[in-house]
């Protein structure tokens, strides 16, 4: 088994308005939360943006992993739109490769993480999202999504 240490990767679930964000452990292996970026409305993204280029700063990622939230037919829906303009932007601002991974079922795996470990009802909206980063990061770590770049 390889130990070399390795970049990081950033691994983001793009929401309405929220933003969960995961990173890579150093050996490539595992994914971990850092926090739910949250906004007030859906277009105000500055502060998204910014907080975004802190944790890149922070973690000297490699690239961005972010979440596609195709249908389950496997069409694009309008989010799908929306996460194409937000990668574009990701781009643009830190000039980092960004890969679109399936992110199906991502937030009901999440809910369930959640409930067989005991999160409160009630409390759940505070962590899924981060949750949803991590297991898109993870599957894309195993090579077990669908990716687009």
């Amino acid at each position: 088994m390889d130990h070399t240490l390795k970049r990081r990767i950033l691994g983001l679930d793009f929401g309405n308005k929220t933003c969960g964000v995961a990173v890579s452990d150093q050996l490539g292996m595992s994914a971990h939360g850092v926090e739910i970026i949250r906004r007030e409305k859906k277009t105000k993204l500055r502060a998204t943006y910014r907080r975004i280029g802190e944790l890149i700063e922070e973690y000297d990622p490699e690239k961005i992993v972010l979440g596609l939230p195709l249908n389950m037919d496997n069409s694009e829906g309008w989010r799908v739109e929306d996460t194409y303009a937000f990668r574009d932007e990701l781009v643009s601002k830190f000039g980092l490769p960004v890969i679109l991974t399936d992110e199906r079922l991502t937030t009901v795996e999440a809910y369930e993480i959640m409930e067989e470990t005991g999160v409160k009802r009630e409390d759940m909206h505070l962590y899924v999202d981060e949750i949803a980063a991590m297991l898109i990061l993870q599957r894309y770590m195993d090579g077990s999504a669908e990716t687009r770049e």
